[in-house]
C-alpha cells in the first residue's frame, strides 16, 4: 500500500460491516488510525481487531445525540478522562438503513417506517456531521478536515421509486453535504458525497438473495455487475487524503454507470 493516509485520525460510522467496514479497513491499510464506530459494539471491535494497525472500536448509535457525542469524546477527549486525546482529520458518515418490505410508494408508506428511516439516515447523518464539524473546529487549530457522506442513486433519479423514505433521506444527505461544504469551506473543512450503486452488503440481502430482483438491478447497471464494498474504498481514500484538497461540495458516483441511464 502507498500509505496515502499516514498519520491521519479517521472515524467511520457503520463500520461493523459492509461498505463501512471495507472503507475503514482500507484506511488502516493506508496508514491511518481508524475508529470503527457502530451501534454494534462487538462487531465494531471485531472489525477493528481484524484490520490491525491500532484500529479500535467505538460504540455509536447515530440516532442518539448523546451517543454520537460520547463516541467523538472517546476519540478526541482528554486521555485522563477516558478519551484518546486525538484530533480527527476525517469522518465518514456511512451508517444507514433501508427497510425492505416496509418502505413503499408514498400512498402505502406507514408513518413509523418513514420516521425510522429518517431518524437513522438523515437525522443520524446530521448528528454525525454536526459533531464532526465541532470536533474539527475545536481541536484542529484551523487545519480543517474532510467529511465524506454515503449517498445513493435513489437520491438522484427514479431508481428508488418503491422506496420513498430511503430515497428521500438520501436526497436530503446530498443536500446536507452541499450546504455544510459551503458553510465551512472558509475553515478548511471539505465535505463530499460518494454515491455507490447497487452494492452487495448485508443491507441488501432482500435483493441479492432473490435471483429475479438481483438480475433486474444488475441489468440496469451498464458495467453489468453488482458493486462490492471494495469498489467504494478507492474514492473514499482519495477524498480522505490530501490529494483531494480542492474537492468539496461534490458528488462522486461509483455506480457502474447506473445514473447515466
Amino acid at each position: 500500500m502507498s500509505q496515502r493516509l499516514q498519520g491521519k485520525i479517521i472515524l467511520v460510522t457503520g463500520a461493523a460491516s459492509g461498505i463501512g467496514r471495507a472503507v475503514a479497513s482500507g484506511f488502516v491499510a493506508e496508514g491511518a488510525l481508524v475508529a470503527f464506530a457502530d451501534r454494534d459494539t462487538e462487531g465494531a471491535q471485531a472489525a477493528a481487531a481484524a484490520a490491525g494497525g491500532g484500529a479500535f472500536g467505538v460504540r455509536m448509535d447515530i440516532t442518539d445525540e448523546a451517543s454520537v457525542e460520547a463516541g467523538f469524546a472517546q476519540v478526541t477527549g482528554d486521555a485522563g478522562a477516558g478519551g484518546r486525546g486525538l484530533d480527527v482529520d476525517v469522518v465518514v458518515a456511512n451508517a444507514g438503513v433501508q427497510l425492505f418490505g416496509q418502505d413503499a410508494p408514498i400512498a402505502d408508506l406507514d408513518l413509523a417506517v418513514w420516521e425510522r428511516t429518517v431518524g437513522v439516515n438523515l437525522t443520524g447523518t446530521f448528528l454525525t456531521v454536526k459533531h464532526a464539524v465541532r470536533a474539527m473546529l475545536a481541536r484542529r487549530a484551523g487545519r480543517g478536515g474532510s467529511i465524506v457522506l454515503t449517498g445513493s442513486p435513489t437520491g438522484l433519479n427514479g431508481e428508488g421509486r418503491d422506496f420513498t423514505a430511503y430515497s428521500s433521506t438520501k436526497a436530503g444527505i446530498h443536500g446536507l453535504g452541499r450546504t455544510v461544504a459551503a458553510t465551512y469551506a472558509e475553515h478548511g473543512i471539505r465535505v463530499n458525497t460518494v454515491v455507490p450503486g447497487y452494492t452487495e452488503t448485508p443491507l441488501v440481502t432482500a435483493i441479492s438473495g432473490d435471483e429475479r430482483s438481483r438480475a433486474a438491478i444488475v441489468g440496469r447497471t451498464p458495467l453489468g455487475r453488482a458493486g462490492t464494498p471494495a469498489d467504494v474504498v478507492g474514492i473514499m481514500t482519495y477524498l480522505a487524503s490530501d490529494e483531494a484538497a480542492f474537492a468539496t461540495g461534490a458528488l462522486f458516483r461509483v455506480d457502474g454507470g447506473m445514473t447515466t441511464l
